[in-house]
């Protein structure tokens, strides 16, 4: 689906993080048939790769810096959810129990960002919007096309995200759990889960899911790419075929080949 405006309220983009940049555009140029193109950031700090697909922003990609590295910040997907005044966003974050990693800052001319860690220890972004409305495609094979918070507190998760973007919540019985939707302006935005048992120390996280064509071809190209999987290819009763994968230098992200919408 092209995505021609910005609206307030919705995961707007996907950045990797990488240890190894030319590994990683590598990696998944093959996974998922990107382009790339680079720009300096500035400051000392590298080039900035938007990532493309068939010619339209999908995502970025950039070099852990030192900073980052010295916390000991592994690679990693981060998710942006677009709002009207990331500044005053950021404020309304912080009252309501989320840490500032990245105070509010210009990204050129592109648009206005900062980094937040919700109460319950999830990291995401905020955008807003100038120049760079955010991904110009979503739920293609190759584009995001969900975005989950995996949480060991999924109740004071939920009051968080509902106060802080005017998201709405839906509870789906998925048998052996509860998953909830969460839901702005009469559509699904994101959804939350609790961290499963067996994924031991992971700690929470938003997971971004990138559409593929066939979940199982994707899961061997991946592995044959230096990919683990970290859940193997399962189907999802009414959603798609689905996995978890992490990339050769360690950031995790989920596949999946979605069933057709009815109606």
């Amino acid at each position: 689906m092209e995505i021609n405006e910005f609206t307030p309220g919705r995961l707007c983009w996907s950045e990797l993080a990488t240890s190894d940049v030319e590994a990683a555009t590598t990696f998944y140029a093959s996974m998922f048939d990107w382009q790339y193109e680079s720009h300096p950031m500035g400051g000392g700090h590298g080039d900035y790769t938007v990532i493309r697909l068939h010619g339209r922003d999908v995502g970025g990609l950039y070099q852990l810096m030192p900073e980052q590295k010295s916390h000991g910040v592994p690679p990693h997907w981060l998710s942006y959810v677009g709002v009207a005044d990331a500044d005053a966003a950021t404020e309304k974050a912080k009252g309501l129990g989320a840490t500032c990693i990245l105070e509010p800052l210009d990204v050129q001319d592109a648009g206005r960002m900062s980094v937040l860690q919700d109460p319950t220890g999830s990291v995401f972004a905020l955008w807003q919007a100038k120049a760079s409305i955010g991904c110009k495609v979503v739920g293609e094979p190759g584009a995001a096309c969900w975005n989950e918070l995996m949480t060991h507190d999924t109740k004071n998760a939920a009051d968080f995200y509902t106060r802080l973007f005017d998201w709405q919540t839906e509870e789906r019985d998925m048998g052996a759990t509860t998953y909830t939707m969460f839901v702005h302006d009469g559509e699904p935005v994101g959804g939350m889960t609790t961290v499963p048992a067996e994924a031991g120390k992971v700690p929470p996280h938003w997971m971004i899911y990138f559409s593929v064509g066939d979940c199982d071809e994707s899961v061997d190209r991946a592995t044959q790419l230096g990919a683990t999987v970290c859940a193997p290819a399962m189907d999802i009763s009414q959603v798609g075929r689905m996995a978890v994968l992490t990339d050769p230098q360690g950031a995790g992200f989920s596949i999946i080949k979605l069933e057709p919408r009815q109606g």
